[in-house]
């Protein structure tokens, strides 16, 4: 992990350059539709005019790459003509590559997309959008997530100058510097003067993706497409679903934290069970008869025979 201590002075240092002398911060851009995708050259072009760009995306189309690293061959690094780098990996080796052997010193943000469609609610697990984000997250960057809701680029010069007004709000906060987040935005296509205001959002849920598409390949064998992602769910107000339909911008602060924080009083009994009432990572015994497990904190579930409460 990055030294922060350090990366945090270098930021305040940064922004007295920035607000004294006229600097520009430096921005990492990436995605997972490819560097010669429109939404990344538009953004690039965007947010050249307040900061130092360098983009490193995939050579090709990796959506639904998610977080994944590719350890199992070396990454090549090319220069396009346009003054892109391209990798022959995913987002998220675009963005550890970047980081960590390509570029002088830590980026002031990394920003992904724009993405060619909506990443919400169960979206962001699957996006290597999001993915490429979170690894600057990790690293210990601000870091956002940019897609458009609908596919086809429509109105992508209003969602790329919405981006540069959110980085600079950012900026002017002095949220860029501090402590690292990580953001995942989802902008509706529409002209600049009709979008409403970022709202802050939870993340909704979908349906289960629908059925994967079975096909015969010209040699007879049977293939398959995943499915389209499923409908929405959970849209209701203060969802992300519900504030792009009606027209706003939604920003939602991810963490990577996978816990469920609710169930563990549910899990606790057959833990100690399966541990056979040894002391497990320091949590105790199970005191027999009891509510609770000894040093752990965790009440025990209820009745014989009750689930977890289906998320």
């Amino acid at each position: 992990m990055v030294n922060l201590k350090c990366h945090e002075k270098r930021n305040v240092l940064l922004r007295f350059l920035y607000r004294v002398f006229g600097l520009r911060m430096r921005i990492l851009l990436s995605n997972d539709d490819g560097y010669f995708s429109p939404g990344i050259e538009c953004l690039a072009k965007t947010l050249s005019e307040i900061a130092e760009i360098t983009v490193v995306a995939p050579e090709r189309d990796r959506s639904g790459a998610s977080n994944s690293l590719t350890l199992d061959r070396p990454l090549s690094l090319k220069r396009a003509a346009n003054g892109f780098y391209h990798v022959n990996g995913t987002p998220t080796d675009c963005v550890h590559l970047a980081v960590t052997g390509m570029l002088d010193g830590l980026p002031d943000m990394v920003i992904a997309g724009i993405n060619l469609g909506a990443n919400m609610g169960d979206d962001t697990i699957y996006s290597g959008t999001v993915g490429a984000a979170m690894e600057g997250y990790l690293f210990g960057i601000p870091s956002i997530a940019f897609s458009q809701v609908d596919k086809g680029w429509a109105e992508l010069e209003a969602a790329a100058a919405t981006a540069r007004q959110m980085v600079q709000e950012m900026l002017a906060q002095q949220l860029i510097g501090t402590a690292p987040w990580l953001l995942n935005v989802n902008i509706p296509n529409m002209p600049l003067h009709a979008l409403k205001s970022v709202k802050l959002c939870r993340l909704g849920r979908r349906h289960a993706a629908e059925q994967a598409i079975q096909q015969q390949s010209p040699r007879g064998e049977t293939m398959y497409w995943i499915g389209s992602a499923g409908a929405a769910k959970d849209d209701s107000e203060g969802t992300d679903f519900h504030a792009t339909a009606h027209g706003h911008v939604s920003m939602t602060p991810l963490k990577v934290d996978l816990t469920d924080h609710e169930n563990l009083g549910y899990w606790a009994q057959t833990a100690s069970k399966l541990a056979g009432l040894r002391d497990l990572n320091g949590i105790g015994h199970a005191q027999r008869g009891g509510g609770r497990l000894a040093g752990a904190g965790y009440a025990l579930p209820g009745p014989r025979g009750q689930r977890p409460p289906h998320p």
